[in-house]
C-alpha cells in the first residue's frame, strides 16, 4: 500500500514543478507544494499505522524521497527530513505520540538535532534556552525535535556531556524569518529556531545516546522491525535519498537539455562522442549511488528483522556507504552540468537549480566524510573505537 504514495508523487509532478519558482522566492515550500506533499502521504510513510501511517519499509521511503527530489529538490529534501521524524516519534513516550498525532495524523514535526540548547533539570522536566540553525520545512510543522545538552544552574553544559532530544510544540519556539538566504535548497525554508526558557516535561525528552543505541525503542517495548532500525541508518536515509534524487534530477534535466543542443564547434551533442561518454558514465554512477544506498538499508533491515545485533562496525560501515553514495552521485552530477554549456547557467534553466540543490545537499553534516570513514576503517581493523567524535552519529 505504501507504493501508493510514490504513485501520488509521480501524479503530482507538474504541481511540484510549477510551485518551485514561488517556493524559491519565498525561501520555503509554497503552501500549495506543502499541501501536495501532505496529500501524497510521504511524511506518513514511516509513521505508525495506529496514527494513520504506513509503517513502510525504509527502502520504499527512500525510493519515494528520491523520486520527489528528482522532480523538485526542496520538496524531496523536506520529504526526506520531515519524513524521518514520525519514525523516531514512534518510540517516544506514548503520551507525546498522542499529543502530536492523536488529533491529526498529518501533523508535521521539524528538527534539527544539533545540540544548540542547554536544558537545565527542574521539577518534572527541564527548562531550555538555545538557538538552532537548519530547521528544514519548519514553517509547515507544528512540533519540533531539538538537540540539547544537559546543563547546570549556570546555564552551561555539564561534564561529561549528556545529549538530549527534546520535543516541543509550536507555541514554545520562534522561527526566525530571514535566516535562510542561501545558494541551494532555497525552498526548504531551513530557518533558525529560538527557544527562550521553555519548560519541557520529562515525557517529551529522549536521551540522544539511548536513541542512537536503540535503548529508547526497547524501553517502550517496540517490537516492529522498522522501529528497531539503528538511528544512524534511518536519520541519514532521508537526507541522502533526497540528495541522490536531486542528482537524478540533474541527469534528467541535462539529458533533456542536450537532446537538440548544438555545441560551440557546431557539432550536435548527439554526434559528440566525448559528451555522450560523460553522460553515460555519469548515469551509471548516479544509478550506482542509488543502488548502494538502497542495498545498504536492505542489509541493515535484514539483520534487524532476523533479530541479530547491529554492532558498531556494521553501523559504521553502513554510514560510510551512505556518505559515499551521496558524494559519488554529486560528483557524477557535476560531469553532467559541466558539459552543458553556458546556457545551463541561466536561471530559467531548471538544470542549474538541480545542480545548486545537489551541492547544498552534500553540505549537510551527515555527509561529512572524515570521522565516519575513520571510524569504519578502525572498526574493520578490529580496533575498539573510543567514545567521542569517532562515534558521533554512528
Amino acid at each position: 500500500m505504501s507504493y501508493e504514495v510514490l504513485d501520488k508523487i509521480v501524479d503530482s509532478a507538474d504541481e511540484l514543478r510549477s510551485g518551485a519558482d514561488e517556493s524559491e522566492k519565498l525561501g520555503r515550500l509554497s503552501d500549495d507544494v506543502a499541501k501536495g506533499l501532505k496529500r501524497s502521504g510521504i511524511i506518513r510513510l514511516l509513521q505508525r499505522k495506529e496514527y494513520g501511517g504506513y509503517e513502510a519499509h525504509p527502502r520504499e521511503f527512500a525510493e519515494t524521497v528520491m523520486k520527489t527530489g528528482s522532480i523538485y529538490g526542496s520538496a524531496g529534501w523536506v520529504g526526506g527530513i520531515v519524513g524521518v521524524h514520525p519514525w523516531q516519534l514512534a518510540f517516544a513516550d506514548p503520551k507525546v505520540q498522542d499529543e502530536v498525532l492523536g488529533g491529526d495524523s498529518d501533523t508535521w514535526q521539524a528538527s534539527p538535532y544539533m545540540p544548540g540548547g542547554v536544558a537545565i533539570p527542574v521539577q518534572g522536566g527541564y527548562r531550555m534556552t538555545g538557538r538552532w540553525q537548519f530547521s528544514s520545512g519548519t514553517d509547515h510543522c507544528d512540533w519540533i525535535f531539538l538537540g540539547a545538552m544537559v546543563g547546570g544552574d549556570d546555564g552551561k553544559p555539564l561534564m561529561p556531556p549528556t545529549g538530549l532530544h527534546v520535543i516541543l510544540p509550536r507555541s514554545d519556539y520562534e522561527i526566525i524569518d530571514g535566516s535562510w538566504d542561501v545558494v541551494g535548497l532555497r525552498g526548504t525554508g531551513s530557518k533558525d529556531i529560538v527557544v527562550t526558557d521553555a519548560f519541557i516535561p520529562d515525557y517529551r525528552v529522549m536521551k540522544s545516546q539511548e536513541v542512537i543505541d536503540g535503548v529508547a525503542a526497547k524501553e517502550y517495548g517496540v517490537t516492529e522491525t522498522l522501529y528497531r532500525m539503528p538511528w544512524s541508518t534511518m536519520f541519514p536515509l532521508g537526507i541522502t535519498s533526497a540528495t541522490i534524487g536531486i542528482c537524478e534530477g540533474v541527469l534528467a534535466a541535462g539529458v533533456d537539455y542536450q537532446r537538440e543542443r548544438v555545441g560551440a564547434a557546431g557539432t550536435r551533442i548527439k554526434d559528440d562522442p566525448y559528451v555522450l561518454h560523460a553522460l553515460g558514465e555519469a548515469a551509471s554512477e548516479i544509478d550506482a549511488a542509488r543502488q548502494q544506498l538502497l542495498s545498504n538499508v536492505d542489509r541493515i533491515w535484514d539483520l534487524v528483522d532476523a533479530g541479530q545485533e547491529v554492532d558498531f562496525e556494521t553501523r559504521a560501515t553502513a554510514r560510510r556507504n551512505q556518505i559515499r553514495s551521496a558524494w559519488r552521485a554529486v560528483r557524477a552530477a557535476d560531469e553532467v552540468f559541466d558539459r552543458s554549456g553556458g546556457n545551463a547557467l541561466r536561471m530559467d534553466n531548471p538544470l542549474q537549480r538541480f545542480w545548486r540543490d545537489a551541492h547544498a545537499g552534500l553540505h549537510h553534516a551527515i555527509h561529512v566524510t572524515s570521522t565516519p570513514y575513520h571510524a569504519a576503517a578502525l572498526a574493520s581493523l578490529g580496533v575498539d573505537v573510543p567514545a567521542g567524535p569517532l562515534r558521533v552519529m554512528i
